[in-house]
């Protein structure tokens, strides 16, 4: 059961690789670097208010989802991600920041996160299928939003980007809500002190560490267009989205490992667990950074324009991160899944030391590359971080990332199971 579960989830990572990848290619084409960079910075800031809104909505709800009654857990979610929603991006717009989207800002950012509530329920009651599906549909009603209003409705500014994933988030909100409340009582919807409680102490601690996580991931962005320009945020996005649509893959491992851990008893199988998921993970790793290596640099130019025939230079020196922090997720999800979440902050505050000191050095000097080798060095640090507490209270052995021959039957029968 565990395996078909692995299967469905790699599947739907996988169609959201495709889309994603297609996404990115549209996008640069149609609006071109300064338009992605805009897009970026957006999502970027969209992001940044995410953090506060997951407080309750986030883990939190996966969490508490079989502890406290489902109602009395969405009451917190729902009305957390409408007032951090409208609040955050207010105050992002009092400071100047991004000021020129911040009715975009707003209403992706409820919309994201009231149907970020939904989806992290499937997680905590672990309805993998639904949560598979609603993955998926993120980027694919996105991308048929995007086609309706640029060749139908003949919008073509950049800020149909944001108008389509609006129209997308409303959608499936919408629709995920039904598969939700069908399942509510009315009466059961209630205030609890012990429930409010219990998921901001969770809910904050897991954010912190994920916010932290995140400006290690997206500060390059701001250093970027301080000293480079928009453009070159647009130029170096790339290499990221690349970074994050391959790991969806693993993640998709990731968040089965983490729906059982949260629902397991035994410390012992959690740890097992978290094991086979390393193995599955390096393999699939090596997989693609291999084909990241082997890939011409003149296709990416082909692909994306003239504007980004440093893409090649780019993945390569991205590469041993995104390899780094794609394998030590497993981890991460089991820290969190177990409620030790020190060791996350802990990580993921020693990367953002290491990315604030070196951009202010490094991105001034070798702009993009630099970027590229400050993101680099946070990811190494962080991962090796993770993986020093894991194995300190486990046994290491190199076959923790060898996938065997049997695992390997295992998969495929599963897989031709589901086909």
């Amino acid at each position: 059961m565990k395996q078909l579960k692995v299967v469905q989830t790699f599947i739907s990572r996988f169609l959201i690789l495709i889309l994603s990848f297609g996404l990115v290619i549209f996008s640069t084409n149609m609006w071109g670097s300064e338009g992605k960079g805009t897009i970026s910075i957006v999502i970027a800031n969209v992001a940044v208010v995410s953090f506060f809104s997951s407080i309750f909505s986030g883990s939190s709800t996966s969490y508490f989802a079989r502890k406290f009654k489902i109602e009395q857990v969405l009451v917190y979610s729902y009305l957390w991600s409408v007032v951090t929603g409208v609040a955050v991006p207010l105050l992002f717009s009092f400071a100047g920041i991004q000021s020129d989207y911040l009715y975009d800002l707003i209403g992706i950012s409820v919309l994201s996160s009231l149907l970020s509530t939904n989806i992290n329920l499937f997680i905590g009651t672990q309805n993998i299928r639904l949560f598979n599906i609603y993955t998926v549909l993120q980027q694919l009603v996105h991308v048929l939003f995007i086609v309706f209003l640029i060749y139908i409705i003949k919008l073509k500014d950049v800020s149909v980007y944001f108008l389509a994933q609006i129209l997308c988030l409303l959608f499936l909100l919408l629709t995920s809500l039904f598969f939700i409340l069908k399942k509510c009582k009315s009466s059961e919807f209630s205030f609890s002190k012990d429930v409010f409680i219990n998921m901001f102490e969770y809910g904050w601690k897991t954010q912190l560490s994920a916010f932290i996580q995140f400006l290690n991931y997206r500060l390059s962005f701001y250093f970027l267009e301080h000293f480079e320009g928009i453009a070159a945020v647009g130029i170096f996005s790339i290499g990221i989205t690349f970074s994050e649509a391959i790991w969806t893959i693993t993640r998709s491992i990731a968040v089965v490992l983490y729906s059982d851990v949260v629902n397991s008893e035994s410390r012992e199988d959690s740890i097992f667990r978290t094991k086979s998921s390393l193995k599955l993970s390096f393999t699939l790793m090596v997989v693609f950074v291999l084909g990241i290596l082997v890939i011409p640099g003149f296709i990416y130019t082909q692909i994306f324009g003239e504007e980004f025939s440093e893409t090649k230079k780019i993945m390569l020196l991205l590469s041993p991160g995104i390899f780094a922090i794609a394998v030590s997720d497993m981890i991460g999800y089991y820290f969190s899944g177990i409620k030790e979440l020190r060791i996350l902050n802990i990580k993921s505050i020693i990367g953002l030391l290491i990315t604030v000191a070196c951009s202010f050095l490094i991105i001034p000097k070798w702009g993009i590359f630099g970027a590229c080798l400050v993101t680099t060095s946070s990811y190494i640090v962080s991962a090796g971080i993770l993986f020093w507490k894991f194995y300190q209270s486990t046994d290491f052995k190199i076959k923790d990332y060898m996938i065997s021959k049997d695992e390997i039957n295992t998969l495929i029968k599963t897989f031709s199971k589901k086909s």
